[in-house]
């Protein structure tokens, strides 16, 4: 096994290079990496239904779909994230408990009694601090995993923070919990940077790593070749959401909207209530099917079509619609 050398910060890149690494490699690798601050939503996820799209937007965060299962998380420079990529072993394909071993035994070292849960978790008493994921092609797999060391707790709970009571669909739901930093268990402090540092050293000699690679200048071209042909493409981090069916009112219940969507994109559009004989909300649905569900694209619409109510502002249509 090998050790991939990676200190890119940009999370369009290392979702990017995980992917790049699995189909370009044939050695076993693992990598210790950092995002900044960004949100990394599940395959299989709506991403809509998971995010709090205004503070978003609000803090220009990046949103990445990555190519594993499981559900979303927020990722600052206080979380820290392994990732291993090796050859599928016939008898156990995928195996979170041999690539969490050493991380667990390196915490009880610093004093930390921690355990690995049923659903693969890595968790502090009734508090987690790791999530994991994995990731099969031919006959490679990717195990993944986050590690909250000092995280913001605040910002992951306003990141991740809907109301999935809005979206009806097929897709994987995050399974909210309780987290917790393990700095915050730590009875001697240290920095996210010595932490590092102690696990690849424990994982080093646990995993055998001879090697460590530096990536070529020829690999950051085509990572970020990968990067720009899907990782920040709105078709992969929004439009690969599997269908689902968007309802919402408006405060006064005046006014309620039923949307299909698939591939990202609106399919149908029904208004009801007491609004929806308005001659213009009526046309508004008919102008919305086949383009984007997303706030600049209704905004666009919105504003060219020229649309007015004297019961509505485009800014709350924008609201129910979105």
């Amino acid at each position: 096994m090998i050790e991939v050398l990676n200190d890119n910060l940009n999370p369009y890149f290392n979702i990017a290079c995980e992917e790049y690494i699995l189909k370009n490699f044939s050695q076993d690798c693992f990598m210790l990496w950092q995002n900044a601050p960004s949100i990394i939503v599940g395959k299989h996820q709506n991403t809509l239904a998971e995010i709090n799209q205004n503070f978003v937007t609000k803090n220009n965060l990046p949103v990445v779909r990555r190519i594993s299962g499981g559900g979303t998380v927020y990722h600052d420079l206080g979380n820290l994230n392994f990732t291993f990529i090796t050859t599928a072993k016939a008898e156990r394909i995928v195996n979170f408990q041999y690539f969490t071993k050493p991380i667990i035994e390196l915490l009880a070292d610093l004093g930390i009694n921690a355990t690995l849960n049923p659903r693969n978790n890595i968790f502090i008493e009734d508090k987690k601090i790791t999530g994991t994921a994995a990731h099969i092609f031919k006959n490679k797999v990717i195990h993944h995993g986050t590690l909250l060391f000092s995280t913001s707790i605040k910002e992951i709970e306003k990141a991740v923070d809907n109301n999935p009571i809005t979206y009806h669909d097929k897709a994987i739901k995050s399974v909210k919990n309780t987290v917790t930093n393990i700095f915050n268990h730590l009875e001697n402090k240290i920095s996210i940077n010595i932490f590092r540092e102690l696990l690849r050293n424990k994982l080093t000699i646990s995993f055998g790593i001879t090697e460590k690679y530096t990536l070529t200048g020829n690999d950051i071209a085509n990572i970020n070749n990968l990067v720009n042909a899907k990782y920040k493409t709105w078709d992969w981090n929004y439009g690969y959401s599997p269908a689902y069916h968007f309802s919402k009112s408006t405060t006064d219940n005046m006014l309620e909207v039923n949307i299909d969507v698939k591939k990202g994109l609106i399919e149908n559009v029904v208004f009801s209530g007491q609004l929806a004989t308005n001659e213009n909300i009526q046309n508004l649905g008919k102008t919305l099917i086949g383009i984007k569900h997303n706030k600049e694209s209704i905004e666009n619409i919105l504003i060219n079509s020229g649309f007015s109510s004297p019961y509505l502002s485009i800014e709350d249509l924008i609201k129910l619609i979105t």
